[in-house]
């Protein structure tokens, strides 16, 4: 099998694993997502393949999973509260890079075989942690700020903002993470690669991830029909949400009905 055969495997585990998350503990199972693939994606940036004729690297899909977790929860709860999954995801990234600067600070009994493939790893990890926050922060937060937007222009399409707000905000983290992590890493012509190759496969991940949103709409619209669906603490969430989102929504409907008649 060739890295084309594993990149399709990974990308389908990836959804079945975030559609998981969302279908076992709806919200709290993306926000947990978040905080994963803020992690993983850090990790797995550290290694480059080549993959359709370029070079690119790893984590790509993972990190791509956060902007569709995000996307979720705007559609489904509330704007705050996809502000709160990017703090989550921004605090992860935080905590891991100082906990295992820690540790390797430890010195290595004789015995260990560890020590040098972490250090391989989290050695590197500060500047990639860096570049990671600052294009985090703000594509994340241009992200859930974009998709509600579009959700007021253009409420009866939710591919649209789902797409439209992740393709534009994958192309300002790619913009800043690659300048700010490896920058005077690689030659340029590589770095250029990196950068072209890895917003290709964000937009392929983007336009792939839409049945899945559509998928976590629809259980979210029957657990809503639903008396007996959701926990109380879910649900209570869920009301103050749906009390703030009122008027937006009845707003929406509106403006569907002018642009339809």
């Amino acid at each position: 099998m060739t890295n084309t055969h594993f990149w399709l495997i990974l990308l389908v585990v990836n959804y079945f694993m975030i559609g998981l998350s969302f279908k076992l503990f709806r919200m709290y199972g993306l926000f947990a997502w978040v905080a994963l693939a803020s992690i993983l994606a850090n990790i797995q940036v550290v290694k480059t393949i080549e993959l359709f004729g370029m070079v690119t690297t790893l984590g790509n899909i993972i990190y791509g999973t956060s902007f569709l977790a995000t996307d979720i929860i705007s559609e489904c709860y509330s704007e705050e509260e996809a502000r709160k999954a990017v703090k989550i995801g921004m605090f992860s990234i935080i905590a891991t890079t100082v906990i295992m600067q820690v540790c390797l600070m430890f010195e290595p009994h004789a015995s260990d075989m560890a020590h040098g493939a972490l250090s391989s790893i989290f050695s590197l990890m500060p500047r990639i942690a860096l570049a990671s926050i600052a294009a985090y922060f703000i594509s994340q937060n241009f992200d859930v700020w974009f998709y509600n937007f579009l959700k007021i222009k253009f409420p009866a399409h939710l591919w649209l903002r789902n797409n439209g707000s992740t393709m534009v905000s994958q192309l300002i983290d790619n913009t800043i993470f690659t300048l700010l992590a490896f920058w005077g890493v690689f030659e340029l012509e590589i770095l250029w690669q990196i950068f072209a190759s890895t917003y290709a496969l964000k937009w392929i991940v983007a336009v792939c991830d839409t049945p899945v949103i559509y998928w976590a709409r629809s259980l979210h619209q029957r657990d809503q029909s639903s008396k007996g669906g959701g926990n109380d603490n879910e649900k209570q969430a869920l009301n103050e949400s749906q009390s703030r989102s009122s008027s937006e929504n009845a707003c929406e409907n509106s403006f569907a009905e002018s642009a339809l008649g």
